[in-house]
């Protein structure tokens, strides 16, 4: 893992491979090693840019509330430093309300980009006060009784009951982070707006991969607007946490996007 400083704020990223540049952000409670079984499937293609996104990981995390904008404007700023012009951008869950944050305000630097168990959909009512509920949490218990209860809903439940190591590392990497970034980031997503019209007005490719079982950001939402050029892909058997589930085939729906731009 590389580490650069941009303005002040220290980010964490790996940078492997050649080619196109493909630009893969983590969850909520993530880091850059949500995507560690995928790069080593992806690097032989392409280039992998994996940040820390704010308040994650080892990159920087001030007290909050962040804005899913600051997220963006973060991985703006790595391209920028890494002389990089255009790339493919894609989020996986918070990381996908990035990208299309990302997409919005910098349609000129995508290739294209893409959303994997993500939504273009805005918190409900009901939603944005559980975000403000985990923010208070947070403050008040740390982040590891929210981790231990929450990762294995993460997971497809018959995954979630075999997959044991994969839920102990995604356990792992969300209790590493420090209660200051798990709010502020809770906060970031409670404040997003809907993001539908991204989709719809992006004049280049989009990609979308749900998974069947997934609970929290299922088909029906993943898919929720769509442009011309969309690719919808649902990944049988897994749930919100593909990266862990069914990384391989994942990899292949990745590649054959990227391979076909």
């Amino acid at each position: 893992m590389e580490r650069r400083k941009q303005e002040g704020v220290p980010i964490r990223y790996a940078d492997r491979g050649e080619g196109t540049v493909l630009v893969l952000l983590h969850g909520f409670m993530g880091s850059a090693d949500y995507w560690e079984r995928l790069v080593p499937l992806l690097e032989g293609h392409f280039r992998c840019i994996v940040p820390d996104l704010l308040g994650h990981g080892q990159s920087e995390a001030p007290p909050g509330p962040y804005t899913i904008e600051q997220m963006a404007d973060g991985v703006l700023q790595l391209l920028d430093a890494l002389e990089i012009k255009q790339a493919v951008v894609l989020g996986h869950s918070m990381g996908g309300y990035t990208a299309l944050s990302f997409a919005e305000r910098y349609p000129e630097r995508l290739l294209a980009f893409g959303l994997v168990h993500s939504t273009p959909l805005p918190d409900d009512a009901a939603g944005k006060e559980k975000r403000t509920a985990v923010a208070e949490r947070f403050a008040q218990e740390g982040v590891r009784p929210f981790v231990e209860q929450s990762a294995p809903n993460w997971f497809a439940p018959e995954n979630a009951r075999r997959m044991t190591a994969e839920v102990d590392r995604v356990i792992g990497i969300g209790t590493a982070m420090r209660p200051e970034g798990a709010a502020g980031a809770a906060l970031a997503m409670r404040e997003r707006p809907d993001r539908g019209n991204v989709i719809r007005s992006f004049e280049r490719p989009v990609l979308l991969i749900a998974g069947s079982e997934d609970g929290i950001a299922p088909p029906e939402k993943a898919f929720a607007a769509e442009n011309a050029f969309t690719t919808r892909r649902i990944i049988e058997g897994a749930g919100h946490m593909s990266l862990f589930e069914a990384p391989q085939e994942l990899a292949r729906q990745i590649a054959s996007f990227v391979e076909r731009l």
